[in-house]
């Protein structure tokens, strides 16, 4: 599902943002970006999420400042890890023929060389401070996200509400289907011109008795009104059930399919037709569900 948020928190003259972003995906898939002096919290950033939100590809953004007022931070140079550069890069140029010597100014870029009393903090120490600008935003998003649901439930019910009446009018048809082909038997057979013939009831009857189970739907029109009364049930689950709805959409499908290949009737074909079309659609937002 899509969603947005954001929160902010300040403490200790340090203010830290958190910037959430998320979009329809069907597994879960959690991206968190943070700064290098952050890192070791990210396992703690993503159990955060985890609590919260179950599906979707979500981007966290978690940003580190000083707070206005605040002295500036005071930089570090890691003289050991600047020797060790220029012993490299030396080495290196060495390997590859190159000419020119390592500047000052490359030394200063390398990573880690230059580092503030912000980068030097303890990172554990800015947990709690991250931990509130993150449950703001997840409240943030949570809420964006619930607002889609509300859309996302509307159209799903549609969906089944139609299914469920052409379900209706395949129940009601499927009686007739085995009078209607018996019809058809005598009727090619009057074409045949062999009318003048003494008709065997019996045969016919045995073709008809192997028709009807052949054709017989019964079954899977029942498990059809068993997987639109665990739809219902879905509606009243507090849990995410966007993983539930995919499994149902595979289990009507079998069942439609099925339906399909064995009512040799043409009315039950069109509802058949009727059924895929928006289970299609109900598949396509059921992925979208949290």
């Amino acid at each position: 599902m899509t969603g947005y948020g954001w929160g902010e928190r300040a403490e200790d003259g340090f203010k830290v943002t958190v910037e959430l972003s998320s979009i329809n995906r069907k597994q879960s898939e959690i991206s968190v970006l943070l700064t290098r002096e952050l890192e070791v919290l990210e396992a703690q950033i993503r159990d955060e999420i985890n609590r919260r939100i179950a599906r979707g590809r979500l981007t966290a953004r978690v940003s580190l400042h000083l707070t206005e007022g605040k002295d500036a931070a005071r930089a570090h140079i890691n003289k050991e890890l600047a020797h060790a550069y220029a012993r490299e890069l030396k080495r290196l140029a060495k390997e590859l023929n190159l000419d020119g010597a390592v500047s000052l100014d490359v030394l200063m870029r390398a990573p880690g060389v230059v580092q503030s009393d912000e980068e030097l903090g303890d990172a554990e120490g800015f947990w709690p401070a991250i931990e509130k600008a993150l449950r703001q935003a997840l409240d943030m998003m949570v809420k964006m996200r619930e607002r889609e649901g509300a859309h996302l439930r509307k159209d799903i019910c549609s969906r089944i509400t139609a299914m469920r009446k052409a379900v209706a009018r395949v129940q009601k048809q499927a009686p007739l289907v085995q009078k209607h082909y018996r019809e058809q038997l005598v009727e090619r057979i009057k074409n045949a011109g062999l009318d003048q013939l003494p008709v065997d009831e019996e045969r016919l009857l045995k073709e008809v008795v192997y028709f009807a189970d052949r054709s017989d739907i019964s079954e899977e029109l029942t498990r059809m009104q068993s997987h639109f009364q665990q739809f219902n049930d879905s509606l009243q689950s507090k849990e995410p059930v966007g993983r539930m709805l995919d499994f149902l959409a595979q289990e009507m499908n079998r069942e439609i399919n099925t339906i399909g290949s064995k009512a040799n009737d043409s009315l039950i074909s069109r509802e058949v037709v009727i059924l895929k079309t928006e289970l299609e659609k109900f598949r396509e937002q059921a992925q979208n569900v949290e």
